[in-house]
């Protein structure tokens, strides 16, 4: 069984709702959780699907609705922490990394490329700028390793926001082997526990799964560079409206046996 700190087991599923890339559209994620509230069923789980953060400005708002709305959906009855799962896609990926940009061989080429990829609004959100931080790596290990500290002071003076990096995972999968979700990717040659960052940047080897992958009957993803909607294939599944790239945010709800039941879009 892979390492519970980094794998999600979603237990007694009777059905699951995959939330795709959010990419700090903070609105679109209200307006969706608000179509999503009176879907739910008893036995629902909640996977989002990664790439909460990035792209779009309302970061820290985005966090606070995730959270405000995990509060709400826990509080009814019967239901278990281990029952809602935000998964690490790639934009969560590159923040971490670069809050140990003092670490980086060369800080300013791997600055450069997370900004080309969409790091800057969440530099931003959190009262930072790129200017500010390309300074900062130049100045050399010991001022980036102020910076990144100060950054982390930053992301803990707001509530639950630490708790809640903290708490990512590299992927979920349901408890009776059916069901595997990932951010963005999956390389179907590896096993599950060396995915390394085929999760975040895999795409391409995504579309290699023509056959079951280990016992899973469906992989779903929340990120395609195309951005296709909600698209099946016979053992895997894309959830990508492109929500923070002009596109919507979509949900879709699946069965155990990997049937797709409904599905939300704002």
């Amino acid at each position: 069984m892979p390492e519970r700190d980094k794998f999600a087991v979603l237990r007694a599923a009777r059905r699951v709702w995959a939330i795709a890339a959010v990419h700090g559209e903070a609105g679109r994620l209200g307006r969706l959780h608000e179509a999503l509230w009176p879907r739910l069923e008893p036995g629902d789980r909640l996977v989002y699907l990664g790439n909460m953060i990035g792209r779009r400005p309302q970061v820290v708002e985005t966090i606070d609705s995730l959270l405000d709305f995990r509060r709400a959906f826990l509080a009814e009855p019967l239901r278990f922490v281990d029952d809602i799962v935000y998964l690490r896609g790639g934009q969560e990926e590159m923040w971490q990394k670069l809050l140990q940009l003092q670490f980086a061989t060369a800080p300013l080429d791997v600055l450069g490329w997370m900004v080309d990829q969409g790091v800057g609004s969440t530099l931003e959100a959190y009262g930072a700028s790129v200017e500010q931080a390309r300074r900062e790596a130049k100045g050399g290990a010991l001022t980036l390793s102020r910076w990144t500290s100060a950054m982390r002071a930053t992301i803990q003076a707001h509530d639950g926001h630490r708790p809640f990096y903290s708490a990512l995972r590299r992927a979920a999968f349901t408890d009776d082997g059916n069901l595997l979700f990932v951010a963005a990717g999956l390389d179907p040659s590896r096993p599950l526990e060396a995915q390394f960052d085929s999760f975040w940047w895999g795409g391409r080897s995504f579309q290699g799964i023509t056959e079951p992958y280990g016992s899973y009957r469906r992989v779903v993803r929340g990120f395609a560079p195309r951005h296709p909607g909600i698209e099946l294939g016979d053992f895997s599944a894309t959830v990508d409206g492109g929500c923070g790239l002009g596109g919507a945010l979509m949900a879709a709800c699946f069965l155990p046996s990997g049937e797709l039941v409904d599905s939300l879009e704002a």
